[in-house]
Order: structure tokens, then C-alpha cells, then sequence
């Protein structure tokens, strides 16, 4: 066999062999469904909670909450979701494999990192941030210091979930961070607590009571390990569910090849598949999504934090906040999708090719389109009436404005699904090109006061910047087709020749 098999697509067959099965039974459907009811039932909380903020607190106090919360997760999604992103994509793509354990000491090291500069940076801002960002409230400051940090844990766990397909334990974590966070709010409804601060801590207790499942987590992972050894010792890494199988067993090019050339290359083939694992790689791709989420979070909460500096009116920030919430709840239910579809595209790379791959996205892109056409129209009806009430701010809300917010929010989701196709193809860098532009576009478009109206210019402005971006990964996705551009690590591509070659 020649080395330059090694460059092969995934989905080619050997003689006698077949590529390695998916690791787990569980459908990729059926995992964003299950999944789905609990972030469902998490979006649902959210917006309660800010409901109930905006009545039990004057409209400062509400917008000070509002503000906070959007200060928290722009930081949040930055540093932390590239880690959860890192986490589900390598174990799914180990898993599928058939290799053992993914090592989460590179992880780990990344995640400490990003918490620690969070942690400098925030001690050295400490009076610029109760001064002039919290108005003074320095409870804020410390409530916004320690959620930063539990979630730094929080999203690692939601990593780690992922990338097993422990999905219904995933929807349990963010439905409990969600039950932790309204029950706060809930205390000052019925009058056992008061104030902007007794609301403000929920956010703050919220990621540390979402890690009650973890143990159950690491309990059922116990379980599974202890059951494949006993069934098949020499393949310890397969899911459980394919032990009976193990004469049978699918098994890669790779791990073919190893077989072929010898017992002594095993120990070669698993150094190169632990490639992807290195500090630098992991950084690297860390980095890039980094860029992705923080041109997601200027999406969503740079109005806000540009209404907040300019505008005199200081209840329009929280305003242009709940506004954004009819693409924010969604967004937040769509976590499950984005969560269950990166480790599926991933273990597509492997399994199945180029075909199933674009029959998930197309499937994916044409439930979003229903959904969000019906939301759009729903607001074009209803939407004033529904966020007066909802709210209970006297406010006039334009129909056509929430209609706009509304289609943004479809095209925000489409490129979310775009955006997992892009990170499973191992183009993260030219995702993050396409999120940068957006984000540039939407920000230039707020500071420039074209439109008077600060909360008409939010939504003019989000579902202009989501249509470049929608446009964008569109062209990045088919031109990924068009060329037939693997759907491959290209480290551990050029990794496997150099393998072989040993083995030899």
C-alpha cells in the first residue's frame, strides 16, 4: 500500500473493510431532540427571569441587571465556548475512531488560562467597572467576577457532554443553571428578599448549581468504560453498545494500515492521532472561535452597550435588551442543535461523506427557515402587544421593527448551522473572517446615526449584519463543496503518511 493513501476521503472503502461505525446508536436527530427539550424549557426560564426583573425593579435597576447579564456573556462566550467547542469536536472525532480516553490536559491549561486573564484583567478595571459600568453597584462587580469564573467550569463540562453524547445530562445542566437563576428572582416576587442585588445574584449562583449532574456524568462514563474492558480488553475505547461486535468492529484506513504493516505500529498510529491534542493546535483552534463568539456576542449586545453610552434615556439599554430577546431565547434553544451537530458533522468526516453531510445541514437550514417565518409573522401581529405585556414597560414598539429582529434571528441561526459545518471541515480561521466582517458592519452601523431612532437602528442593523453573515458562510459552505475539499483534520492528514512510513 502506498503512502499516499493516507490522502484518501474517509468515505473510500478497503478490500474486506469498512469505515468505522458511528460511536454511539443514538441518532443525530434524536439527540438534538432530547437535548432540545431542555434547552427549550432553559430559553423559556431566561425570559421569564428577565420578565420578572422588570417588574420587581425599576427600570434602572432592571437595565443595570440587563446589562450586567450582557457584560457576563460577551466575556463567557469569548473565552469559554471555544473550549466546549474544542472538547465536542476532538472526543467525537476520537470516538469515532475508535480510540481510547481524550486527554484534557490541554484543555484544561487553555480554560485555567482564559480564566486567569479574565481574573487580571477584571482586578485591574475594578473601578472603571463599578464606576462606569455599574453605575456605582459594586455587588455587580463581584456578582459579575464570580459567574465569570464558575462558568469557566460549566462550559468545560458542557464540552465534555457533548463529545460522549451524553446529551439529556447537557439539557439537565443548563435547565438546572436556569431553575437556579429564576428561583432568585422569584425570592424577591415573594417578598423574602429585595433589590437589584438579590436578582443579580441568580446569574452569579447559577453555573455552580448547573454542576450538580457532573458526578453523574462522570458515573455513567465509569460505567461504560468498566462494561467495554470486560466485554472486549483489547478495543477498551469503543462505545459500549458495539462490544458484542468486537470481531466485527469497523475500523479505519489508518488503523488498517497499522494492522497490515504489524503489531509494533499501533503505538505510531494513536501518537498520530493524539496530533490534534497539542497545546498549539488546541490554542490555535481555541483562538479562532474565540474570534467567532466575540463577533456573535457584538451581534447581540453591542447596541445594547452603545444605547447605554450614548443614549440619555437611561431605560432604552434595557429596552433595545428585551428587544434583542426575541433572538436571544431562540439562539439559546439553538444551543442544542449547534451542540449535537458539531460532534455529528465530526463523526460524518468519518463515517458517511460529503452527502450525509450536506443532507444534516439541509435538513438543519429548512427547519430553521419554517421556524423563523412563523416567529416573524407571529411579531408583525402580536409583537407590540406581547412585549408591553411581557415587559411591562410603556414603551411603543414598532410591529415592523420586531419583524425585522424576527428574520434576523432566522439568519442568525442559519449561519450558527454554517458556522458548525465550517468548524467540523477544520476551517475555523475563514469562519472567523466571515463573523469578523458582520460584526465590524453591525457596530460601524450603530455608531453612525443614519437612523435617529436608537431602537429602530438595532433593528435595521441586526438583520442587515445577519443577512452579510448568512451570505457569507453560505459562499465559504458551497465553495467547500464545490472544490470537494475533504472533510479532514489536515494536520492529522499529513500526519498519518509520516505513521506509515515508520511502520514500514
Amino acid at each position: 500500500m502506498s503512502a499516499s493513501s493516507g490522502k484518501r476521503d474517509r468515505g473510500v472503502r478497503l478490500a474486506g473493510l469498512r469505515p468505522a461505525a458511528p460511536p454511539s446508536e443514538r441518532s443525530y436527530g434524536r439527540g438534538a431532540r432530547v437535548l432540545s427539550v431542555g434547552i427549550a424549557c432553559t430559553g423559556l426560564l431566561t425570559f421569564a427571569f428577565f420578565s420578572i426583573a422588570s417588574h420587581v425593579l425599576s427600570e434602572d435597576a432592571a437595565s443595570r441587571v440587563a446589562l450586567l447579564w450582557s457584560v457576563m456573556f460577551v466575556i463567557i462566550s469569548v473565552i469559554y465556548r471555544p473550549i466546549e467547542q474544542l472538547l465536542s469536536r476532538t472526543i467525537a472525532e476520537r470516538r469515532a475512531h475508535g480510540h481510547g480516553e481524550h486527554p484534557l490536559r490541554v484543555p484544561i491549561a487553555i480554560q485555567s488560562g482564559f480564566a486567569l486573564l479574565f481574573l487580571i484583567a477584571a482586578l485591574a478595571l475594578h473601578e472603571v467597572l463599578i464606576d462606569r459600568v455599574f453605575e456605582g453597584y459594586e455587588a455587580l462587580y463581584y456578582v459579575l467576577v464570580v459567574g465569570t469564573l464558575a462558568y469557566a467550569a460549566s462550559y468545560f463540562a458542557r464540552g465534555w457532554l457533548a463529545g460522549h453524547e451524553y446529551f439529556v445530562l447537557f439539557g439537565c445542566l443548563v435547565l438546572m443553571e436556569a431553575l437556579a437563576r429564576i428561583c432568585f428572582a422569584l425570592a424577591v416576587v415573594m417578598g423574602i428578599t429585595s433589590g437589584q442585588t438579590a436578582v443579580a445574584l441568580g446569574i452569579a449562583a447559577a453555573p455552580l448549581v448547573s454542576l450538580v449532574v457532573v458526578p453523574a456524568a462522570f458515573a455513567r462514563r465509569g460505567e461504560e468504560r468498566g462494561e467495554a474492558s470486560a466485554t472486549t480488553p483489547g478495543r477498551a475505547g469503543i462505545h459500549p453498545h458495539k462490544a458484542d461486535l468486537a470481531l466485527a468492529t469497523p475500523i479505519t484506513v489508518d488503523e488498517a494500515e497499522a494492522a497490515l504493516a504489524g503489531p509494533g505500529t499501533e503505538g505510531v498510529q494513536e501518537a498520530a492521532a493524539h496530533e490534534e491534542l497539542s497545546l498549539r493546535r488546541g490554542t490555535g483552534f481555541a483562538g479562532w472561535v474565540s474570534g467567532i463568539m466575540l463577533s456573535e456576542q457584538t451581534l447581540l449586545n453591542a447596541a445594547v452597550l452603545t444605547v447605554a453610552a450614548t443614549s440619555p434615556y437611561k431605560a432604552l439599554p434595557g429596552i433595545v435588551f428585551d428587544v434583542l430577546l426575541i433572538a436571544r431565547a431562540p439562539l439559546q434553544l439553538f444551543q442544542a442543535i449547534q451542540t449535537s451537530l458539531l460532534p455529528h458533522l465530526t463523526g460524518l468526516e468519518v463515517t458517511e461523506g460529503h452527502e450525509a453531510f450536506a443532507r444534516a445541514i439541509r435538513i438543519t437550514v429548512l427547519a430553521i427557515a419554517a421556524f423563523a417565518t412563523a416567529v416573524a409573522l407571529g411579531l408583525l401581529a402580536i409583537g407590540p402587544f406581547a412585549m408591553t405585556h411581557l415587559f411591562g414597560q410603556h414603551f411603543s414598539y414598532g410591529r415592523f421593527g420586531l419583524a425585522l429582529v424576527g428574520v434576523g434571528m432566522g439568519l442568525h441561526l442559519t449561519s450558527g448551522t454554517l458556522n458548525q459545518a465550517a468548524l467540523a471541515r477544520n476551517r475555523a480561521r475563514a469562519a472567523a473572517g466571515c463573523w469578523g466582517l458582520a460584526a465590524v458592519l453591525f457596530l460601524a452601523w450603530m455608531l453612525t446615526p443614519i437612523v435617529s431612532e436608537q431602537l429602530l437602528r438595532t433593528e435595521i442593523g441586526y438583520a442587515g449584519a445577519t443577512a452579510v453573515l448568512a451570505l457569507a458562510l453560505g459562499m465559504l459552505y458551497w465553495r467547500g463543496r464545490r472544490d470537494g475539499a475533504p472533510v479532514v483534520d489536515r494536520q492529522a492528514d499529513q500526519a498519518a503518511p509520516t505513521a506509515r512510513a515508520i511502520a514500514r
